[in-house]
């Protein structure tokens, strides 16, 4: 065990950032095995939060710091490039959407939806590889789902 042994949530944060400094992380997969080689245990879980705490951003080359990705000033590629990108499929259901996106992309293409301040979109939660999309009703949950699918096009 190195300096970080203690297993304390704002040690793992630090190492995290630091291995994020070295260059961007590609998925969760290897920052957690990164983690692991440094005594750091963790499961998919409490690494999607981190991520998410952290506010680490996902790139085409993986995970980075806000900032250090060439993004715009809110550290997002723009949304039509995420969804392009990581997008897999959309499934609407009442005035909701469901969105499965590439396992670790969910965090990114809803934190841009949400920041496209969209009528059609209320909210989102983002898991892991999956995004519940809240609309004010059903006609605009339809309306969103022709967007983004005009954007897969």
């Amino acid at each position: 065990m190195d300096k970080y042994s203690s297993g304390t949530k704002p040690a793992r944060h630090k190492l995290i950032v630091e291995l994020v400094e070295k260059g961007p992380i590609a998925n969760q997969d290897r920052l957690q095995r990164a983690l692991a080689s440094r005594g750091y245990k963790v499961g998919q879980a409490t690494l999607s939060r981190d991520i998410h705490e952290l506010r680490l951003v996902k790139t085409a080359e993986g995970y980075a710091l806000p900032g250090n990705d060439g993004a715009g000033e809110q550290g997002l590629p723009p949304v039509q490039r995420l969804i392009r990108e990581f997008m897999l499929s959309i499934r609407p259901a009442q005035n909701l959407l469901v969105l499965r996106t590439a396992v670790g992309s969910a965090q990114p293409v809803a934190a841009a939806l949400d920041a496209e301040q969209w009528p059609e979109v209320v909210g989102t939660i983002a898991g892991d590889d999956a995004i519940l999309v809240v609309s004010p009703d059903r006609k605009s949950a339809n309306r969103l789902a022709k967007r983004i699918r005009e954007m897969l096009a």
